[in-house]
């Protein structure tokens, strides 16, 4: 198993690291040699933290907790989504809102309004509005999907959280 993912890994090329001059002495343990002017990531030491995070992943998932994945990068939404939604886990692609986790009782508010929305263009109440009136509810409708659509479902705090950039997710690591 464990040879298998190291060759995946390396097809992918994920052991081509930064360049030279991107030189960070806390990356030592991390790289295996220099090519040129890129460093070669030590592939054994990526295996290494991908077990083991694996391994806590199983362990929250099995004590009954979800996991909520966030990815707001361009490169990595589509990933993000295709994996929370292939092992039926909460996501987040398009834009982290602050207080997600911490005021939780107002992303439910929110959730419950894009239902009550949804449920207004079911009816066709939304057609009986005015232009502008239509266009505003409509608008609200399209943001709060956007927002919210992967914690949908999402019925109390997760156990984990997956960030794809620690630097990009400050806000959800936070």
């Amino acid at each position: 198993m464990a040879k298998e993912l190291a060759r995946e890994l390396i097809n992918s090329g994920v052991h081509f690291g930064h360049g030279v001059s991107r030189w960070n002495p806390k990356m030592a343990p991390f790289i295996f040699a220099k090519r040129g002017n890129i460093h070669i990531i030590d592939v054994k030491e990526t295996l290494r933290g991908i077990l083991i995070a694996k391994k806590l992943l199983a362990e929250i998932v099995s004590s009954g907790k979800d996991v909520v994945f966030v990815g707001t990068k361009r490169q990595a939404q589509k990933a993000v989504e295709a994996a929370a939604k292939k092992c039926g886990m909460h996501f987040v692609s398009h834009r982290w809102l602050g207080g997600m986790l911490t005021n939780f009782r107002t992303i439910r508010s929110q959730l419950q309004r894009l239902e009550q929305l949804e449920a207004m263009a079911e009816d066709g109440a939304l057609e009986s509005e005015s232009k502008k009136q239509a266009s505003r509810l409509k608008r609200e409708t399209r943001r709060i999907t956007a927002n919210l659509s992967g914690v949908r479902n999402m019925s109390r705090l997760p156990g984990a959280v997956v960030a794809v950039d620690a630097r990009k997710e400050y806000l959800a690591l936070r």
